[in-house]
């Protein structure tokens, strides 16, 4: 459960080049597999055949039906037991984007599926809290009769009202957020499930504009999450936050329009900030709308973009100590926020930290912090550090991811984890029963919440396990969820292919609002001969229209097809009429980009380029085999 977060100041930097690379000291893989785990304990509802986590059972059975719509299902935010929707929507985004990002290495390490599971339970109940265009549910149940109470989900006799926000009571904020929770998930199911793909896009973009057209805070509208889930930084992130998803899902240029028209007086370029999280979006927008410019995408909008990119370096030097307003740290190295859950600071920086430091690899760039330079494999360092520090590496020597180690937390502050489970013994737990024979104890859980990330030590990298320090031994979804990605891509190192290039296709036209191209060059393979060695195939991935002219973007891969390393490429380039990413040039031609010495037999790399012509002319130069 978490209290509010704070916003910060404002101020400008600028930006350029290097890579990332990843070594490994954890098991990234058995922690990324027990982060997943985590959210089958906070499963709300009817639990499914295949529910691995035993000691829980069906709850909250009648939610939603007082109002006269179903709310069954979706998650448990912390260690009580409220259905929160504001950070349940900010925990499936980030869910959203970990697989986006490096669903690829999930999917190497077998936990692909596991992760979509786990999003699929939360956004089937965002689609369910999302009865009418302008009407959402935002939460069920609530905190102060939830925190009189100590018991398991199974047992709950506490009010399970619903609160919902509609255009009498907006909550720009809440349904911004949920647009762009679905938004993000519609890209994850594009190709296993289209159909529940566009379910999502349909949902989310009726969301957006419910959140523009009907403007307003949440929490004023649903007052009884104040105490708990308080809207400090307004709507203003969301509503751009929710533009750039429903860019990234849609490829419709009115949602990056919105984002550079709406980019200074929303607040996207203005606000320097040094922390992320369930309210404050600005930095995530920033680093998402810094891809964007990176990837040639930003065309009119191109000098507001520049702006927001000021502003994501700016939090990412921030976190690196090398900024004009620097974030605290531990005498441990733990960037410190506040005392209460500050672990969600820790893994929600370590993900921004770890796409941007991707994203300026695949962009060959670097970036420039008041104090210097910063190559991108310095932020993926800084990342693997706080990782490595919540994994165990720190003066404590203390896990703090239930279940992974030796050392960790043993009385969590959660309800069903600390009540032995019903399947155990059936017996009712009351209300303050449960206070007074399971919170107060001081033994171990009785049910070990396997990969819950706690809220982690104070300051000087103290920590107390006990039942009641709900500031260190409480969990949250939305610590874990940002953790996904940066496990994977710990675990999985870097694969060699350009994060900057479109991890899936674009959407289906006919959600595009605005005007198709007139036309659309055919795309050819470049031209090989079939003993060659290297092969060459171009396709076009995406393409657009901006006043009146369209643009395309094409996506070369180059297959060493021979049975020996390729050591060196060149290749020459003609008929190209815009700039191109994941090559490096050399005089008149391109040879292997800075973060690629050689290429094995059978493997690819892929570069990409923008121009509104048809595809370029690539072929070998030159190559050696050895």
């Amino acid at each position: 459960m978490e209290r509010f977060v704070r916003l910060i100041s404002m101020t400008t930097l600028l930006l350029l080049l290097a890579l990332p690379l990843a070594l490994a000291s954890h098991d990234y893989g058995q922690a990324l597999s027990k982060s997943i785990l985590f959210f089958e304990a906070q499963r709300s509802g009817y639990l499914p055949h295949n529910q691995r986590v035993k000691w829980r059972a069906n709850s909250g059975l009648l939610d939603g039906k007082a109002s006269g719509v179903d709310l069954v299902g979706g998650y448990y935010d912390a260690g009580d037991n409220v259905k929160f929707g504001l950070p349940m929507a900010f925990t499936l985004t980030m869910m959203s984007w970990s697989i986006v990002e490096y669903g690829k290495q999930m999917a190497a390490s077998g936990e692909l599926s596991h992760a979509m599971d786990a999003l699929k339970w939360g956004t089937d109940y965002l689609i369910k809290a999302h009865p009418e265009p302008n009407v959402f549910y935002g939460e069920v149940g609530d905190g102060n009769s939830d925190h009189y109470c100590w018991q398991r989900p199974e047992d709950m006799t506490t009010d399970r009202r619903a609160y919902k926000i509609d255009p009498s009571n907006p909550g720009s904020d809440l349904s911004g957020e949920t647009a762009a929770a679905m938004s993000a998930a519609s890209i994850v199911f594009r190709r296993s499930n289209p159909a529940y793909s566009r379910e999502l896009l349909r949902h989310a973009i009726q969301l957006f504009e419910f959140a523009d057209k009907y403007r307003g805070k949440y929490d004023s509208s649903i007052n009884v999450a104040q105490k708990y889930y308080r809207s400090v930084s307004g709507y203003n992130d969301e509503l751009l936050w929710a533009a750039a998803w429903l860019y990234q899902a849609t490829n419709n240029q009115y949602y990056l329009n919105y984002l550079g028209k709406n980019g200074d007086s929303m607040g996207g370029t203005g606000w320097g900030m040094t922390e992320f999280g369930w309210d404050v979006k600005y930095a995530g927008v920033q680093t998402l709308v810094a891809k964007f410019l990176m990837q040639g995408k930003a065309g009119r909008n191109a000098p507001v973009f520049e702006r927001y990119q000021q502003k994501a370096e700016y939090f990412m030097c921030s976190c690196l100590g090398k900024g004009t307003r620097n974030v605290q740290r531990t005498p441990g190295g733990l960037i410190f926020r506040q005392r209460w859950n500050n672990m969600q600071f820790v893994t929600s920086a370590s993900f921004l930290a770890t796409v941007y430091s991707d994203y300026l690899a695949s962009a060959g760039r670097y970036m420039k912090c008041a104090s210097g330079n910063v190559s991108p494999s310095e932020l993926l360092s800084f990342s693997k550090s706080q990782v490595d520090y919540l994994l165990g590496d720190n003066p404590r020597a203390t896990s703090y991811m239930v279940g992974y180690g030796n050392n960790f937390p043993r009385q969590v502050h959660h309800r069903a984890s600390s009540i032995v489970s019903i399947k155990v013994d059936s017996s009712f737990v009351s209300c303050r029963g449960g206070y007074a024979t399971w919170f107060s104890r001081k033994g171990s859980d009785p049910n070990v919440l396997v990969g819950a990330v706690v809220g982690g030590p104070d300051a000087y990298d103290n920590f107390a396990d006990e039942r009641d320090n709900y500031e260190q031994t409480e969990p949250a979804t939305y610590n874990n969820a940002p953790l996904f990605g940066v496990l994977a891509r710990l675990g999985g190192g870097h694969s060699g292919y350009n994060q900057l290039l479109p991890v899936i296709p674009p959407a289906p036209k006919q959600v595009v609002t605005r005007p198709k191209p007139a036309s659309e060059p055919k795309v050819t393979p470049a031209p090989a001969s079939s003993s060659s060695p290297i092969a060459i195939e171009q396709k076009l991935t995406a393409s657009w229209n901006s006043k009146g002219k369209s643009y395309y973007r094409y996506s070369t891969i180059v297959t060493n097809k021979s049975a020996k390393t390729l050591k060196f490429l060149n290749l020459s380039v003609s008929k190209l009429y815009g700039p191109l990413w994941g090559l490096t040039k050399s005089g008149d031609s391109y040879v292997f980009p800075s973060w690629l010495n050689s290429l094995p037999a059978g493997k690819s790399l892929e570069f990409v380029y923008i121009h509104s012509a048809s595809p370029a002319d690539v072929s070998v130069s030159s190559y050696t085999l050895a």
